[in-house]
């Protein structure tokens, strides 16, 4: 199957400048293409992943992906989809964020092998450029009328926009002109958002290389939710790669619970699942969907991608632990996972009678309703029922010497951390 084909079939391409030209040229050879980032932060998150998982399937086809991170065009800052300025950041900032995107997209996408992705950064050439010759060499093909009537630059003008942000798509297109022209790359990818800066920079190099040249973008679809809602947010904020900002047990929680409506475009998006798998979980998704199989297939494959085949054994072992209720069968560092985001107290290292700490706490309201609780069975610490009134609890009851989870009821869990 040709890579146009695919990309089809999983419905992943928005907007092209030449179908046709496109199909044929990667039915011919061999293509170079990128995709870039900004280093606006210090993780990606997985809106993100997006045009990353496309140069990945193009690698797969045998083509020759380039991923550009931009030091440069990260200190002027993207204006797509913005209603307003953004604030600049200090250039050592950019530099750590250039150095902390670096490394994920490396663990991501480059392996070892004949094929590789290759990684290059804007601010090498850009730099070297003075004013003088951004003016000239540069600005110079560029009409201010046409730049106005960019869906980046219109959405703009009311609320008003900076020469800075203005600029952007000059420095993108001379990206996509120093590639073309040192590595021989022909085709750009982006999201949806990037259609203005992917045409000017084809505009650019038509006008520097000639205007029979074969050069094309492409753009992947805006992805929203079956409710109408932007991909990849939550209540809790956005869903990073990074696993100190969002762990993998929460990354999995995020993938398991996809709604049926939208699990087997995902399924198409972001996994390598062959066709023939994804239409058999689709099957299942119609005629099973409570067992909920294409979500657990999509977070497995996901949560293994993005962190490792170990991170998603701790991952399903805490779910699978929450479930059953087995939690000593955790270590403090799932717990820390697991737990996250419930209710969270915290206690000293004094020994003190069960009734008395839960009221302390705070985790029951009274002396009284502890007692009925308990009694009742109601209260289980970590994953075993408590009917002793006069348990005395102390650090010892600890796991790992930090947290005791406390169930009250079916489903009701606190994490005390241990002082």
């Amino acid at each position: 199957m040709n890579i146009i084909d695919e990309l089809e079939w999983r419905d992943a391409i928005n907007q092209q400048t030449d179908a046709e030209g496109l199909r044929e040229l990667t039915n011919e050879k061999a293509v170079s293409l990128y995709c870039g980032v900004d280093p606006t932060g210090d993780s990606m998150h997985i809106g993100h992943l997006i045009p990353f998982m496309v140069l990945k399937r193009f690698q797969l086809a045998g083509h020759r992906p380039v991923i550009l991170i931009g030091g440069a065009t990260g200190t002027i800052g993207d204006p797509s989809g913005r209603t307003s300025e953004r604030s600049l950041q200090t250039l050592e900032q950019i530099q750590a964020n250039v150095e902390a995107l670096g490394a994920q997209l490396r663990k991501l996408f480059l392996t070892e092998g004949e094929n590789n992705m290759r990684m290059v950064n804007n601010y090498d050439w850009t730099h070297k450029i003075n004013v003088i010759e951004f003016l000239r060499d540069y600005g110079k093909n560029f009409s201010i009328n046409t730049m106005l009537a960019k869906d980046v630059v219109s959405s703009r003008l009311e609320s008003g926009i900076s020469f800075t942000e203005f600029s952007y798509q000059i420095l993108q297109s001379l990206d996509f002109l120093h590639l073309f022209r040192e590595e021989d790359v022909q085709l750009q990818i982006g999201g949806s958002d990037q259609w203005g800066n992917i045409t000017s920079g084809l505009d650019l190099i038509r006008k520097k290389e000639g205007s029979e040249v074969k050069a094309f973008g492409l753009t992947i679809p805006l992805m929203l939710k079956a409710d109408g809602t932007k991909f990849g947010k939550t209540a809790g904020g956005a869903i990073w790669l990074d696993p100190e900002k969002t762990t993998p047990y929460e990354f999995y929680q995020f993938w398991a619970n996809t709604d049926d409506r939208d699990v087997v475009k995902y399924l198409k998006y972001f996994t390598f699942l062959s066709k023939e798998e994804i239409e058999g979980l689709a099957e299942k998704v119609a005629a099973e969907p409570h067992k909920r199989e294409a979500q657990k297939r999509l977070a497995e494959e996901m949560t293994r991608f993005v962190h490792s085949e170990e991170l998603l054994q701790q991952a399903l072992r805490i779910t699978a632990a929450l479930f059953s209720g087995d939690i000593k069968s955790l270590s403090a560092e799932e717990i820390e996972q697991g737990f996250k985001e419930m209710p969270t107290f915290e206690a000293t290292n004094e020994v003190k009678n069960i009734v008395d700490w839960l009221v302390d706490l705070g985790i029951e309201p009274s002396k009284r309703q502890a007692r009925e609780d308990i009694t009742n069975g109601a209260i289980s610490m970590n994953g075993e029922r408590v009917t002793d009134l006069t348990l005395e609890v102390s650090p010892e009851h600890a796991i790992g010497g930090r947290f005791i989870i406390i169930r009250k009821g079916k489903k009701k869990y606190s994490l005390v951390k241990m002082a």
